[in-house]
């Protein structure tokens, strides 16, 4: 009998995500085939449950270090199982912002301006005259995050001098390595990609109004605190070009499957290019499934697709 693997969990402060995503493409895969379908968490029982159970292909559905930075992925490969999404390869690329946004500004995309500092750096330099000078390389606000990881956890605007160091112990607390990027005042939206039999396609943008002003972990993961527009309210030309950041994005850092590309879009209209999640969550309130939605497409026959299409590729 055809088996699948869902992965999800892990110790990543982003845990709890990783567990909803989880139950809910499991759920989708138990309704939409006539696979056994497994769940399993990460730890030191994996290897032996892999090795019992060879699934015909595994969902990592991890969030954070581990499942996003390609270790995970590395070891299905060395184990001989097909896996929905990136390589380790092309994870690494995409979990390290500043690498993927340099790749990114390489490719002809309008990215903010960016500085990475490790801990060690700040501690050897003392802290006062580094931020006073990136203080005044990116003027202010300025958004303080941790180089790696996702939900917004770590990040903050820093919108004073009196704001950074306390921004700073926040990123630091996720992170060894913290990025302070140049503000950019607009719209945020989220555009999903998805490889289909057809090729590659962007899915309907989703706009993203949180009530706070800033869209962290409580604002994505709390009903009821953010605000979603699905299709975004852009024009078609606007549309056009997140669109194709997306898929350009998506290519560049050599993904596959699955991605999804957050995008800031300024008063000019022009869109920034922030970041791009190579294991988009899969959660009730994520925004994955709400474009999913938008184009009329299931979550079900999707993930459905995506592990047959895998283990026929693995």
């Amino acid at each position: 009998m055809t088996s699948y693997l869902v992965l999800s969990g892990g110790l990543s402060p982003e845990r709890d995500v990783s567990l909803r995503s989880g139950r809910r493409v499991a759920e989708a895969l138990r309704t939409s085939s006539d696979a056994e379908v497994i769940e399993a968490d990460v730890d030191s029982s994996l290897i032996d449950v892999l090795r019992r159970h060879r699934p015909d292909c595994v969902v990592p559905l991890l969030h954070g270090a581990a499942g996003e930075d390609g270790a995970l992925r590395d070891v299905l490969t060395s184990l001989g199982l097909p896996f929905v999404g990136a390589t380790g390869a092309a994870a690494r690329l995409a979990f390290d912002k500043p690498v993927a946004k340099t790749l990114l500004a390489t490719a002809g995309v309008s990215t903010p301006a960016v500085l990475a500092i490790p801990h060690a750096m700040f501690r050897e330099l003392g802290a006062a005259g580094v931020l006073t000078g990136i203080r005044e390389f990116l003027g202010l606000p300025i958004m303080v995050k941790p180089t790696s990881g996702g939900s917004a956890l770590g990040a903050s605007i820093v919108r004073s001098a009196e704001d950074f160091p306390s921004a700073m112990v926040g990123a630091f607390a996720y992170s060894d390595v913290a990025m302070m990027e140049q503000y950019i005042d607009g719209t945020e939206v989220a555009v999903s990609v998805l490889e289909t039999a057809e090729g590659t396609v962007a899915l309907p943008a989703v706009e993203i109004v949180p009530e706070s002003g800033i869209y962290d972990y409580k604002s994505r993961y709390t009903a009821g605190t953010t605000e979603f527009f699905v299709p975004a309210r852009l024009s078609d030309e606007l549309a056009a070009e997140c669109a194709r950041i997306a898929v350009l994005a998506h290519e560049v850092l050599g993904l596959r499957d699955w991605s999804r590309t957050d995008l800031i879009i300024d008063a000019a209209g022009t869109p920034w290019f922030l970041e791009t999640n190579a294991a988009p969550g899969m959660t009730e309130t994520s925004l994955f499934p709400q474009a999913l939605q938008a184009a009329g497409l299931g979550l079900g026959e999707i993930a459905n697709a995506l592990v047959r299409r895998a283990a026929a590729r693995g």
